[in-house]
């Protein structure tokens, strides 16, 4: 987790108002000078909840139905409902419009659907957008040919695919707008400054701040790297069955999260909200938030008394609610050319360390799409400022403008 800024943060604004920068030369997100925001819009980042909002535990619901409540048993053997092969018809589709694009010279951060037209994928995509929002919240695609195409055409169609799920937002304090889930050599253990995804490190169960996220694997590890995804709901669902009490704890505004000096200017480096919350509006479900990492790298500032340091009972939920996630994860090995998209609103995930072949072997290698679906657009009724905003969500420091690297940095 980490900042982004510039709306305004007044508590009792109402969400649906436009918001602004912080800035001598203020403008709104949707209005950002083209010649750092290619499209004229700008990723509004990390803020904290709106708190009068925020509905009481007694609010919440005891016991959750629906599309969005699903077990291991229900897919584990039956990959047709969650497994989708690009054929052969899609693929050269997809790859005719990458490289009339890549011949158009048009720059990677201004890709959009209306520069990469996908007839027939594109009818695919947006039906599944709808599976991803209001329903079990994932998809697997098979068959991309990332071992075929060359970094660049990789990174294209890639791109091109998203833009019928959502808006590309920045993931980083650097603006990257096309991520590399890639070991790089950064220490692990120095949780304050360190992004798991940079390293071999086990990522615990965790929602990414974008409504949906993208990965390709490009490369695959010798050893682990695996993946598992879990049904927020019928966690929910468990919590309340078996520790009523760590459920009520995640419902409170207690927790704090580390924004690893991605801090805009006159930001504070942490964020305090719960970990679930209600929609506010919209069809009123239980929405996630959570990264362990982020709570824990806090102790730079707890020391010192600016916050509080985490409870027995708070370390405790984090406990149960880890050990509830493993026990009813969905497990999944991502294959070269494999894509997984999922929903960070009702889904969380995790990856298991890995070790890479030794050189010159590639690196284990997945390009992640953070993707924004405001509410206007179907996306779920935040209680955040942003929730309106076309590219809700994010990292955003300052100004910094959107890049596309084709490789880690």
């Amino acid at each position: 987790m980490a900042p982004g800024v510039l709306v305004e943060e007044a508590q009792s604004a109402e969400p649906s108002a436009p918001a602004a920068f912080k800035h001598k030369n203020a403008y709104h997100n949707t209005d950002a000078p083209r010649d750092i925001f290619p499209d004229g819009i700008r990723t509004s980042g990390q803020h904290a909840p709106l708190y009068d909002v925020l509905k009481p535990y007694s609010e919440f619901p005891k016991e959750i139905s629906g599309p969005t409540v699903w077990k291991r048993d229900d897919f584990v053997n039956n990959p047709e409902r969650w497994v989708h092969p690009f054929t052969d018809e899609e693929v050269q589709e997809l790859s005719d419009t990458a490289d009339a694009f890549i011949a158009s010279g048009t720059s990677l951060t201004g890709i959009s659907q209306g520069n990469f037209p996908l007839p027939k994928l594109g009818k695919v995509l947006q039906n599944l957008r709808d599976d991803l929002l209001n329903g079990k919240g994932f998809v697997l695609f098979k068959r991309f040919p990332a071992d075929v195409w060359g970094a660049e055409k990789n990174a294209v169609a890639y791109m091109g695919l998203g833009t019928y799920l959502g808006y590309f937002i920045s993931q980083n304090g650097r603006g990257h707008v096309l991520g590399h889930v890639k070991d790089v050599g950064d220490d692990p253990t120095q949780l304050h400054t360190v992004r798991i995804y940079r390293t071999a490190a086990r990522q615990f169960f965790h929602a990414d701040d974008g409504d949906i996220v993208g990965l390709l694997c490009v490369h695959r590890a010798q050893e682990g790297g695996e993946s598992d995804i879990v049904s927020v709901h019928n966690v929910w669902n468990t919590l309340q069955k078996e520790h009523p009490d760590v459920a009520e704890l995640l419902t409170k505004p207690i927790w704090y999260f580390d924004r690893k000096g991605e801090v805009s200017e006159g930001q504070e480096e942490w964020i305090r909200q719960p970990i679930v919350y209600i929609e506010n509006g919209g069809k009123g479900r239980l929405y996630c938030k959570w990264d362990p990492y982020y709570v824990k790298s806090l102790t730079r500032f707890s020391d010192k008394g600016l916050i509080p340091a985490l409870s027995e009972e708070q370390l405790r939920a984090m406990q149960i609610l880890e050990e509830t996630c493993q026990r009813l994860a969905l497990h999944m090995v991502l294959e070269v050319g494999d894509i997984q998209f999922l929903s960070n609103a009702h889904l969380l995930h995790a990856r298991t360390a890995y070790r890479d072949f030794a050189p010159p072997a590639p690196r284990r290698h997945l390009l992640r799409l953070w993707l924004s679906t405001p509410e206007s657009e179907g996306g779920w009724a935040l209680p955040m400022p942003d929730s309106n905003e076309k590219k809700r969500g994010g990292i955003q420091v300052n100004n910094t403008p959107p890049k596309a690297p084709v490789d880690a940095e």
